[in-house]
């Protein structure tokens, strides 16, 4: 693909870098940041720095988050006796579309998966497990809400022995309304939402 510029060239190149922007939609978005209003590529270039550079992670359940601690982990009106366990920020955005969930939540950051080189002490997992054992822990319920594939169901079930001792922590995850292989965030919203309602709560 030639270009009438170098300019337009390297924005193109960085644009279909993005996931799912080939050439040709990276070049469309090019040419329409280049005709638009200066303030409003201004505004999309000021946009994304202070996302990148300014975002910080929730120091409680691992979301992102604006503050030291997320709009979720602060708000008092949620249940904070009932923590939802995700894989990825984009789990707890699917979830929260649902309007049906009312707890608290906390991200691993991922699954385990040997195959890349993910392990348990590469996830959030030791903080949960502290989370819900802390003497002043307000914890009742864990929900499992992984993903079904194999590592996810691997994950599932690592979690499962490090919290089955816990007293008084019931551990659940959601029902299969999800299909197997699935991703939560590709679920709608009245499947996923139903499969928080009528979680499986394990022995």
């Amino acid at each position: 693909m030639e270009f009438p510029s170098k300019l337009i060239e390297n924005a193109v190149g960085e644009l279909s870098r993005l996931p799912g922007i080939g050439r040709k939609t990276a070049l469309r978005l090019a040419l329409h940041l280049l005709k638009a209003e200066m303030d409003t590529t201004a505004s999309l270039a000021e946009a994304l720095a202070k996302m990148r550079f300014e975002i910080t992670y929730c120091n409680t359940c691992h979301s992102i988050s604006d503050a030291e601690e997320c709009g979720i982990c602060a708000n008092k009106l949620r249940d904070h006796s009932l923590v939802c366990v995700v894989s990825d920020v984009r789990d707890v955005i699917a979830i929260e579309n649902t309007g049906q969930y009312k707890g608290v939540y906390h991200v691993l950051g991922g699954v385990i998966s040997p195959i890349e080189g993910i392990g348990p002490s590469d996830l959030h997992i030791d903080s949960l497990v502290a989370r819900a054992s802390g003497e002043d822990s307000e914890v009742r319920e864990v929900i499992l809400a992984i993903s079904p594939t194999m590592e996810g169901d691997t994950t599932a079930f690592y979690l499962s022995r490090r919290l089955r001792d816990l007293p008084n922590v019931h551990i659940s995850t959601i029902a299969r309304g999800i299909p197997m292989g699935g991703e939560l965030e590709y679920a709608d919203e009245i499947t996923l939402g139903r499969s928080i309602v009528d979680r499986l709560r394990q022995a």
